[in-house]
Order: structure tokens, then C-alpha cells, then sequence
């Protein structure tokens, strides 16, 4: 399984970004899905999270009502519509997935808001 992230970038506070992971290989494979984020100096952290057909979401406390994500498994990729953006957001994003007992990691998306 090969993951891609796009749609980073610089952005002012309260704005908008939406990111997408594309998946490629063996992706009839792929159970849950999430996005990760990894600021300077911290640990890498969940930011949400989809089960494999998209009924189930979970958020970190620091992004719910202002981040949505969904999946689309027909395209074999995964969104995550960030509104209301804030400096503290600012972080690399990074596109996970769960295959079996294997876990796939995409190569991350710089996300930056300015304050």
C-alpha cells in the first residue's frame, strides 16, 4: 500500500485547508484510516480517525467541530476538511493506514497557519 498526501500549504488563521490521501497497491487491503500530525519538538499525534466503511469517526478533543473527515473507497482516498484553522494547527499531517497487521504511512503534508 502507497499513501500520498496533498493539499497542504500556508494559510491565515480561520481559514480553510482540505487535505487528501490518495491510496495505490493493494488497497482492498485497507481496514481504518486516519491522519496524524507531528509538530517541532512534539510527538506525533492522532487527529481523526475513519473505520473502513466510513460509519465510524473519532477526533482529537483539540480539532472536533472544526475538523471532518470522510473517505471515499470507490476513488481509494481519504479526506480531512480543516475549518477554523489555528496557529496550533500548524504541524506536518500525515496520511495513516491499517492493513491486516501492517500499518502504511504516507510521506506527510506541511500545513502552516500564520497567526
Amino acid at each position: 500500500v502507497q499513501l500520498v498526501e496533498s493539499g497542504g500549504g500556508l494559510v491565515q488563521a480561520g481559514g480553510s485547508l482540505r487535505l487528501s490521501c490518495a491510496a495505490s497497491g493493494s488497497t482492498f487491503s485497507i481496514n481504518a484510516m486516519g491522519w496524524y500530525r507531528q509538530a517541532p519538538g512534539k510527538q506525533r499525534e492522532l487527529v481523526a480517525a475513519i473505520a473502513s466503511g466510513g460509519g465510524s469517526t473519532n477526533y482529537a478533543d483539540s480539532v472536533k467541530g472544526r475538523f471532518t473527515i470522510s473517505r471515499d473507497n470507490a476513488k481509494n482516498t481519504m479526506y480531512l476538511q480543516m475549518n477554523s484553522l489555528k496557529p496550533e494547527d500548524t504541524a506536518v499531517y500525515y496520511c495513516n493506514a491499517g492493513a491486516g497487521l501492517d500499518d502504511y504511512w504516507g510521506q506527510g503534508t506541511q500545513v502552516t497557519v500564520s497567526s
